[in-house]
């Protein structure tokens, strides 16, 4: 087995690890009880439900995208989808950061969420920008290499 092919191995194997996380908490998001909502946010909010149930949304349509994005070949795509998802989950680690040291309570969960996020900003990271960005192997027609400097 080439390192190509390990690599894409490897990339398939972390798309369905956050494809699977993805569908479940966006599930678990979209289903969550008002119960929840007054639990994790001191009380009910109907705002706050509305927004979990958005990003749950979300969540749900990244799990989606990344369950079909294991048969895709293009290395450009692969790579422009590692780029954008290390980028999501850096922003949004970086997002509840703020909100574990603005919140004079801060929450365990949080801690969670940001440990989740950093983890897999990294990886999605280092198939996109290791050795040098070759872990994603792009294969390019002569005739196809000059419309993708534009």
């Amino acid at each position: 087995m080439t390192d190509h092919q390990k690599s894409r191995k490897q990339l398939n194997k972390l798309f369905v690890l956050d494809a699977t996380a993805s569908l479940f908490l966006g599930g678990m998001a979209l289903l969550a009880p008002h119960s929840f909502v007054a639990a994790i946010s001191g009380g009910y909010n109907h705002n706050t439900h509305e927004a979990l149930r958005l990003y749950g949304c979300l969540r749900v349509a990244v799990g989606w995208i990344l369950f079909n994005a294991r048969s895709v070949d293009d290395g450009k795509f692969r790579r422009s989808l590692c780029e954008a998802l290390c980028v999501c989950y850096m922003l949004q680690s970086l997002a509840v950061l703020r909100a574990q040291f603005t919140d004079r309570s801060g929450h365990w969960m949080n801690w969670l969420a940001i440990a989740f996020f950093i983890t897999f900003g990294y990886m999605y990271g280092r198939f996109r920008f290791g050795k040098n960005g070759a872990l994603i192997k792009i294969y390019e027609l002569p005739s196809t290499a000059a419309r993708s400097l534009r």
